[in-house]
Formats: C-alpha cells, sequence, structure tokens
C-alpha cells in the first residue's frame, strides 16, 4: 500500500515564521511518532520515500523542511549542479535553528490524534548530527543517525544525553573519516543507552535505495537494528509469531490463497532459496501460491517445529519437515514426478515483517538430502545425508562425522 502524504505547516518554536513538512500515516491510522531528518538535499522524493516506508512499519511520520530559514521548499535530485547547491545549502544551515525546527516538528506530532505512544527521530547525512543532537536537547523519546556528518564537532552533547540513541557508520566515509568515527566511539563508548554500529566496506549513504553507494546487506541489517531500538523505545509492538503462525495457517490448513495473500504486504516477496521458486508482487505470488504452493502439497505434509527466534522485525523458524512423495511439488522439486518416497528434511524460514503484515519469505534446506532420498542422486561418493541430516535435529545421539570416517578411514 503507497502511504498517504500530505502537506502541513508548522510554527517554529522561535515563532520567526511556519515551515512546511509532509506527513505520512500508517495504515492503521496511527501510532508513535517519527521525525525524519533530511540528507543535504532537502525534504525530498528520496525522504518522502523514507517517510512511507516508516509509515508501512507502523509510524506516524514528519518530514519537516530543515532548509526553510534559507530557501522555502528544496527538494534537490543528484545531478553535479544539485550536489553543489546542496552542499552550499549545508555550509549556510544554522544547526541550532535546525534543532530547535526539530522539536518543533515533535511538538506537533506530539499535538496530533494519530499519534499515540513516544516520538523518535532518524535521520540521514546532515539528518544523521541533528538526530544526534536532538537526543541531547530535545525531548524526543529515541533516535537514530545514519552517517552523520559533524558529530565529532559536538561530542560534548554525549553528556546530556537523554534517550536511547543508535548511530549506524560507514567505514570508507570521507564525510566522517576513521579518525572522527574513533572520537565518536571513544566518547559514547560508556553510554549504555548508545549503540554504535560500523559497516565494513561501506561509504556515506549506503541505505539510500539507488544511489551510487546503495548496499543492500548493509542497509537491511541497519534497518533491522534500527527497528529494534525504535521498537524498545516507542513501539509499535506486534505479535509477529502469531501473525506468521496465521499466515502458514491459510498456507496449509484452510489452502485459501486469497487469505493467505492478505497476511503480506503490497509489495511481498517469496524466494526458496534451493530452486529460487516464489515471487515479487501480490499478483506474481498470488498466481504462484495457486499454481504451484498451495494447492500443490501432498495430503500428508506435515512440520514439526524444532526452534523459533523473534526479533523486533522478523521471526526465524527451523522445522522437520516430511511428506511423502505423492504428487509433484513444483516449488521444491519442479518437473519431476511423483517418485511415492517419504522425505524428511530440515527446513529454516526466515520471515520478515513491515509493520503486522508479512514483507518476505527466505526457506532454505538441503535439496541435496532430498535428491538423495528421492533416489535422483547417488550420494555414494558425495558428502551428502539423507533423512538421517534432518533426523538429528530432534535425535542428537544419531553419530556425527560418518561421512568424514568413511572416506578417512
Amino acid at each position: 500500500m503507497k502511504m498517504a502524504l500530505t502537506r502541513i505547516r508548522i510554527t517554529a518554536s522561535d515563532n520567526s515564521g511556519e515551515f512546511g513538512a509532509y506527513l505520512a500515516t500508517p495504515p492503521s491510522g496511527s501510532g508513535p511518532g517519527l521525525v525524519v531528518c533530511q540528507e543535504i538535499f532537502g525534504a525530498n522524493e528520496t525522504m518522502r520515500k523514507v517517510a512511507e516506508s516508516f509509515a508501512e512499519e507502523g509510524y506516524v511520520v514528519l518530514v519537516p523542511d530543515l532548509f526553510w530559514r534559507q530557501e522555502p521548499g528544496v527538494e534537490l535530485g543528484y545531478s553535479p549542479q544539485d550536489w553543489a547547491r546542496a552542499f552550499e545549502l549545508a555550509q549556510g544551515f544554522d544547526e541550532d535553528r535546525g534543532v530547535d525546527d526539530v522539536q518543533a516538528a515533535i511538538d506537533a506530532l506530539r499535538g496530533r490524534g494519530e499519534v499515540t505512544g513516544g516520538v523518535g527521530v532518524i535521520g540521514y547525512c546532515l539528518g544523521g548530527n541533528l538526530a544526534f543532537l536532538a537526543a541531547s536537547r530535545t525531548d524526543c523519546d529515541v533516535a537514530v543517525g545514519y552517517y552523520g556528518v559533524g558529530i565529532e564537532q559536538k561530542l560534548a552533547d554525549a553528556d546530556a544525553l537523554r534517550c536511547p540513541l543508535a548511530l549506524h557508520f560507514a567505514e570508507l566515509d570521507s564525510f566522517c573519516p576513521a579518525e572522527a568515527r574513533e572520537e565518536i566511539f571513544k566518547a559514547l563508548a560508556a553510554k549504555p543507552d548508545a549503540s554504535l554500529f560500523l559497516y565494513p566496506g561501506c561509504d556515506h549513504a549506503f541505505a539510500r535505495e539507488g544511489g551510487d553507494h546503495f548496499n543492500r546487506p548493509a542497509a537491511n541489517i541497519a534497518h533491522e537494528r534500527t527497528m529494534a531500538v525504535l521498537k524498545s523505545a516507542i513501539g509499535p509492538h506486534y505479535d509477529l509469531a502469531a501473525l506468521w503462525d496465521m499466515h502458514i495457517y491459510h498456507e496449509f490448513q484452510t489452502r485459501d490463497v486469497d487469505a493467505t495473500i492478505a497476511t503480506m504486504v503490497d509489495e511481498p516477496y517469496v524466494n526458496h532459496i534451493p530452486t529460487m521458486t516464489g515471487g515479487i508482487g501480490r499478483q506474481h505470488l498470488h498466481h504462484f501460491y495457486t499454481n504451484y504452493f498451495v494447492h500443490s502439497n501432498p495430503p500428508d505434509i506435515t512440520s514439526i517445529p524444532i526452534s523459533r527466534t523473534v526479533g523486533a522485525t522478523q521471526v526465524v523458524d527451523e522445522a522437520l519437515l516430511s511428506f511423502t512423495h505423492s504428487v509433484e511439488i513444483a516449488w521444491m522439486l519442479p518437473g519431476i514426478a511423483p517418485t511415492g518416497r517419504r522425505i524428511e528434511v530440515a527446513l529454516v524460514s526466515v520471515v520478515k515483517f513491515r509493520g503486522d503484515k508479512l514483507w518476505h519469505e527466505h526457506i532454505y534446506w538441503d535439496q541435496a538430502s532430498v535428491l538423495a532420498q528421492l533416489g535422483l542422486i547417488d550420494q555414494t561418493n558425495l558428502p551428502v545425508v539423507d533423512a538421517r541430516g534432518g533426523r538429528k535435529l530432534i535425535d542428537e545421539t544419531l553419530p556425527s562425522n560418518e561421512l568424514i570416517k568413511n572416506k578417512v578411514a
């Protein structure tokens, strides 16, 4: 669902005027508040997309125009000319007044009926520094900064931290080089509410999707850490395990494709890693579930739970999957006619949520073990185990290292 963005006006705390802001509300219509502090390119399309993403997570999000005192309505792109203008604006930016405007944005959120609970601040680049300062100079309940520029020059504020703070740094960031990071890490090392993260091999703006330095793995890990800090401080809190169980219930019990899809975001994706089956988007997944999954599993398929780990935004399940290969199982064994053989295999599901909807599934299993149990590969001279690999999950006394012993003797 594309979040609805509206424009509102905020009165500056020093009564010097009003400035604009983008407001995004979650599908539920209410939630904790979150102020997004812009990069040096203004409250542009990138920041609006950030707002939409966090609204989907359950927040009422406000993106204030923090350059309004210099030039209202700045929304730059990333051309050389835009870069030059962005640096001019950043150099002329009044940091102290900027923090005041962040406080005004916090106050505006607290005054809105849609906001339930606390208000956090998250910022990027210029906004990353403002997020750090907000943690000591405003009454926000939590703050998160991505690759903040200039934090090392404001470390005196570290002694006045008022709330949980998380800072993300890029190893190759020339705007916050190693020397500056060392100062920051040293100043905040003893602060129990401060969490600092370094991303090796990453450069400035590694979390800006579509940017030259975008690094998806690092951005994903940073987002998980960000959500853990935000949810711990201000929520929102969802029962992710129950939401995942409901999704599985419709997949395997009711076998209702529409009900299964209803548990997911508008642009979900599923990837069964060994076979690369699944899909992206509701329409594609509806086709996949209808034709290749929900109605294509053996009637005796069962899953024995082994372990479950619930994080801030994801659930990781470990299970022992058992079934008789009585039908073609397109998602696991595409093109393989039923053999009638019994299969037992360990399966791991990594399931990520946005808000109270499932965003993606990464499903792993040992395909070599499955093929060996079906007699489709000769495991005699291969380092492959049969059903015993899965069975050892529930009976750890099964012998270990037999493949090694057979080869080393």
